[in-house]
């Protein structure tokens, strides 16, 4: 192992040196300073004679005099069955005070891509008990689906929420349950504020049990914010595919890695892209992102819920828009539902899961899980149609039929989606309530359900309840 003192230059978070010998992409690097520190890095660019190195844990204290040592390894995680409970840095270093992890093996956090002809197409229902998911945009196993949220909106409550509920539901009553089922949690560029909430939430209701957390700070440096998802998908890679757990990653916030993404970007002095962001940040990102699937003989899976919050609310801003190019819907958190209370404010007009269709129905959830589903989109829809016909012609202006579709798009919101962050709803429970709401409208507005279906399940007392409130 050579050691140079051939630092040239620090700029940001990179620092270049001179080689005389040839030195891979992505390889570990040890910097010593003078006051007997080692920090770790890792090559970001190899030409002849010089590298750039990123540093994780910042550049300060480095100087021309500081020795570089290249490792001739890339980065890996530690990774074995006893990481569950664990809560680690952003750069997969314990912090809970704990013993040392002793791995079973150590996995380089680039993975492998899984190979398309063993893909294992995701049809299984995973159960988040949050019905505006469960029972609108069905989370599937092996699927990716991100929350796109907004600066302020409560999407730290919903993605510990959904940590502590979410199930696989023919998993339960065994022996087993919840030996089977694993989140891995890993936080980027959050406050010191909002790690604290997620660990007290975490400890408060057992969660941390079946759970990894990987904590990056706001002040923590930018380039290990790029290596946090990377540690945590490795993680469960390992959880999933070698001891088959069906394995939930929530990734939060990818606004705050691409905006390391930029500022490493600028640092290498690159041409920027769309708002300044690098040009290969689709790339990057789909290569966290395709990491969710299942694979044919394996038993678990990985299944991402990545949030991000929109820039301005602006779902055109390049993060939320090469997302969406890249994943299988989303699930729209709204500013106004949030002002009016609701919790959690999702907006399931603008939601989607792509892969809903082939996770429901009978075997899966329920036979009538996607009649109510779509019977519920249409009317919730017309009913928002109507709201701004009221505030033109006035809600006496309008037919009787049409103040019933206004009054179900009210209670659509106050009880379908509402239901705070420490109800637990089955998914029986959010489609009876579906048939409750549905039971306000005429028998003959169903017109996306089967009649064998409004036979069984339609409540005449609903709709008469209904007709009274109407009349007066």
């Amino acid at each position: 192992m050579k050691e140079y003192q051939t630092i040239t230059e620090i700029s940001g978070p990179l620092v270049f040196a001179e080689v005389d010998e040839p030195v891979g992409y992505d390889e570990i690097v040890e910097i010593e300073t003078e006051d007997g520190r080692t920090l770790r890095g890792q090559v970001l660019e190899s030409s002849e004679g010089v590298v750039a190195i990123q540093v994780f844990e910042g550049t300060g204290g480095i100087d021309r005099n500081a020795s570089v040592r290249f490792l001739g390894e890339t980065m890996k995680m530690p990774v074995t069955e006893d990481l569950l409970g664990r809560v680690m840095d952003g750069s997969g270093n314990p912090i809970d005070g704990g013993p040392e992890i002793v791995p079973e093996e150590r996995r380089d956090i680039v993975g492998e891509a899984i190979n398309p002809f063993s893909r294992e197409y995701p049809e299984e229902f995973i159960q988040t008990g949050v019905s505006a998911i469960d029972g609108m945009n069905t989370l599937v196993r092996g699927q990716k689906l991100p929350i796109f949220s907004g600066s302020g909106l409560p999407h730290n409550e919903l993605a510990l929420q959904i940590a502590r509920q979410a199930t696989v539901p023919e998993e339960e009553g065994g022996d087993d349950e919840g030996t089977e089922f694993a989140v891995i949690f890993g936080a980027m560029g959050i406050t010191q504020e909002e790690a604290n909430e997620f660990m007290q939430d975490f400890e408060r209701t057992g969660a941390l049990e079946r759970s990894v957390v990987f904590m990056n700070l706001a002040d923590d440096p930018a380039v290990e914010r790029t290596v946090t998802p990377r540690l945590a998908l490795t993680t469960a890679e390992y959880l999933a595919f070698e001891k088959g757990y069906h394995v939930l990653v929530i990734l939060t916030d990818i606004t705050n890695y691409c905006e390391a993404l930029r500022e490493i970007g600028a640092a290498r002095e690159e041409v920027p892209g769309r708002r300044g962001y690098p040009g290969y940040m689709y790339t990057d990102l789909a290569t966290l992102y395709e990491r969710a699937g299942r694979i044919e003989g394996r038993e678990g899976s990985v299944t991402q819920l990545p949030i991000l919050t929109m820039p301005g609310d602006d779902d055109t801003h390049p993060i939320p828009d090469l997302t969406g190019y890249i994943t299988e819907g989303q699930i729209v958190m709204d500013r106004d539902l949030n002002s009016q209370g609701i919790e959690p404010p999702i907006n399931v007009l603008p939601s989607l899961s792509r892969l809903m269709d082939d996770g429901i129905g009978e075997g899966l959830t329920r036979e009538d899980h996607g009649d109510v589903s779509d019977q519920m989109y249409a009317a919730y829809a017309e009913g928002e149609d109507l709201r701004d016909l009221v505030n033109i012609v006035g809600r006496e202006a309008l037919s009787e039929r049409d103040n019933k579709f206004l009054d179900f798009a009210d209670r659509f919101e106050e009880e379908f989606v509402q239901q705070g962050y420490d109800t637990n709803r089955s998914i029986a429970e959010t489609l009876e309530l579906g048939w409750d709401l549905l039971s306000m409208l005429p028998k003959e507005a169903l017109n996306r359900i089967d009649e064998d279906l409004i036979a069984e399940h339609y409540r005449e007392d609903e709709s008469e309840i209904a007709e009274v409130t109407a009349d007066d």
